[in-house]
């Protein structure tokens, strides 16, 4: 078989197995309300539920593209349903997926960058919660006995941290992006500084438009022609 043949089959049995394994744990997730509401007799008024969700889409909307659309080149299809399944998407399952792309020199897209991404993505399921539970146990006591300034790190520059590294290492293949996509958000915050929806939309799209101009840039010095 070849390449495109393999990741035909890959998608096809990554959908067939991972649509309804997010759908199922999305109409799930309503079991814990609906059995307090249904006990306590306490269902609320739907336009209350309404205009809650409302307000979380307007906070939150933008996510529901920006995510998998920002996401997939280091995730992949089925690397994507397993990230929003498992939850700890950026600072968590992108990393790992970024790393094992690097380190087996796979090129996003093939088959061997699914294969890839998946694994390192199943084995950050796997370690996360082995120490997630552990933290959940004895983390508040380690915590406790940890100078005050660790804390304070830990707590308000771990996920800076991560999304930096993430940023390097991507940074270092495409400097001539990385550019871009560092100067638009600061460009923004320092000019007129929007809600941070606006900020991520501006930077993802604004750096794959940067990225699609580069690449095209590219085929004209080898073609001859460009297409924007």
């Amino acid at each position: 078989m070849e390449n495109k043949d393999y990741m035909k089959t890959w998608k096809k049995g990554s959908m067939r197995i991972g649509m309804p394994t997010n759908l199922l744990a999305a109409a799930t997730s309503f079991i814990p309300v609906i059995w307090l509401c249904t006990t306590y007799d306490c269902w609320p008024d739907p336009a209350v539920v309404l205009a809650a969700w409302g307000l979380v889409a307007i906070s939150f909307g933008a996510f529901y593209i920006v995510e998998p659309v920002s996401y997939y080149a280091a995730l992949g299809m089925t690397g994507t349903y397993l990230s929003f399944l498992s939850g700890n998407i950026g600072n968590m399952r992108v990393p790992c997926a970024a790393l094992a792309l690097e380190v087996t020199d796979s090129e996003p897209g093939t088959i061997q960058a699914e294969v890839a991404s998946t694994m390192a993505i199943c084995g950050s399921i796997i370690t996360n919660l082995i120490f997630t539970t552990l933290a959940a146990i004895i983390g508040s006591t380690v915590v406790a006995v940890l100078p005050e300034f660790i804390v304070t790190g830990l707590t308000k520059y771990a996920g800076a941290a991560i999304f930096g590294g993430t940023f390097g290492n991507f940074a270092l293949k495409q400097p001539k992006v990385a550019v871009f996509a560092l100067g638009i958000p600061i460009l923004l915050k320092v000019t007129i500084n929007p809600s941070a929806w606006i900020v991520i939309v501006a930077s993802v799209f604004g750096s794959l438009g940067i990225s699609r101009v580069f690449y095209n840039m590219d085929k004209k010095k080898s073609s001859g022609s460009v297409n924007f």
